[in-house]
């Protein structure tokens, strides 16, 4: 049993798991943007659902409202380059949005960003729409998000709409009107996610001066090192021929620029949209020490020390903290309480759960992880009577 769970160990410590919350839904919606000439802007949508597939329900395994995220296509690329992202956020509890506009040879960049900010707009009004298929589960909380021509379109997205939340990018490319010169109008939460071997849209001439210019007072650039800027999505013909003609190639596999991926933009979703300071201690504590990517960051999203840790009434003792083989928990609530431990790795796989019952007050809780666990830091959930802890513990 002990080496069954060593390599399960193994296996979540070299990839990044989510759980699968949600199936995936889809529709196609044509919205008409009426103040500008009955503009057609046909958009494929993927939301949370309880059975995958086309025109299903939104989910009902919970009364949530998702926030929504538009996202913009690269140039001559189509929305289902793509999949790579729909999966990973819709999964994670997001509506997503794809605009198919603009794909021709001569796109209109600002028309592009106009879209992505309609979209938004429209799917937060079919939530109060009772025909609607979105009705009343749609979030006022929402993110442009794009690739390539889509990213410096989400740049001047956000500049078009105040109401827009937030930003997060993919190798962003500068666009026409300058999506450089829209940064420097934004102070919204942003994540600009680049590829250190991009010699599509060259960081330095692109992300970095996007990065430099947001006034916003949290904002975060990760570099993926040897990523490539068509990494960012699936096998795509077009932009690979492109990629094909310049250097340097990337030095890492789509796969595992995926993985980074995930990484850093799931729980900075979920902190920006949905307030997760867990997700965001997470993002926070595994930038610091992924020898992946570079980065720069002007905030935390999450202070462990005070939003984390301490951030519950419960009466619990979690000890030695660090601890080499053995963790205790000992309760000092009520007499009976029901107890799950979850203990997650930083980059939010949870790696090991376990329920107690009728726990009696001052009663310690061991927990061995000896062969079995590899030195690090990690969080520690306690749920006890519906109240949450959370503790960042060191094994060594």
């Amino acid at each position: 049993m002990r080496k069954i769970l060593t390599l399960i160990l193994t296996i979540l410590f070299s990839n990044i798991l989510f759980a699968q919350t949600f199936q995936i839904g889809h529709t196609t919606i044509n919205f008409i943007d009426t103040s500008r000439s009955n503009r057609s802007i046909a958009t494929e949508v993927y939301y949370p659902a309880d059975v995958a597939g086309d025109d299903e329900p939104v989910t009902i395994t919970t009364n949530d409202k998702f926030p929504v995220v538009s996202f913009g296509h690269g140039f001559v690329m189509t929305w289902n380059a793509y999949q790579n992202i729909w999966d990973a956020v819709v999964q994670e509890g997001f509506i997503i949005a794809f605009p198919k506009t603009e794909g021709g040879l001569a796109p209109s960049h600002a028309e592009f960003g106009k879209d992505l900010a309609f979209v938004i707009s429209e799917l937060t009004t079919l939530s109060q729409d009772t025909s609607s298929l979105f009705y009343n589960r749609v979030d006022t909380m929402n993110c442009v998000m794009g690739h390539s021509m889509g990213g410096g379109a989400a740049f001047l997205a956000a500049q078009f709409d105040p109401s827009i939340k937030t930003i997060a990018t993919l190798a962003a490319a500068e666009t026409n009107p300058s999506a450089i010169q829209a940064a420097a109008s934004l102070s919204i939460p942003s994540l600009i996610i680049a590829g250190g071997n991009d010699c599509v849209t060259p960081p330095p001439a692109n992300q970095v001066p996007m990065y430099d210019s947001l006034q916003s007072s949290c904002k975060t650039y990760v570099s993926i090192n040897g990523g490539s800027h068509c990494q960012m999505a699936d096998n795509n013909f077009l932009c690979s021929i492109g990629e094909a003609t310049c250097t340097p190639q990337p030095t890492i596999t789509r796969a595992e620029q995926h993985v980074v991926i995930s990484n850093y933009l799931l729980p900075w979703l979920k902190y920006e949209l949905k307030g997760d300071c867990f997700s965001g201690a997470q993002f926070d504590s595994l930038i610091t020490t992924d020898t992946s990517i570079v980065f720069q960051k002007t905030c935390l999203l999450c202070n462990t020390s005070t939003s984390i840790e301490n951030n519950s009434t419960l009466n619990i003792e979690i000890f030695p903290n660090p601890f080499q083989d053995d963790l205790f928990i000992q309760n000092d609530q009520n007499e009976k309480s029901k107890v799950l431990i979850d203990l997650f790795v930083m980059n939010g796989a949870r790696i090991y759960s376990q329920n107690f019952s009728n726990v009696k007050a001052n009663e310690k809780l061991k927990l061995s992880f000896k062969d079995i666990l590899p030195a690090g830091i990690y969080l520690l959930k306690v749920t006890m009577d519906g109240q949450h802890s959370f503790r960042k513990v060191i094994k060594y």
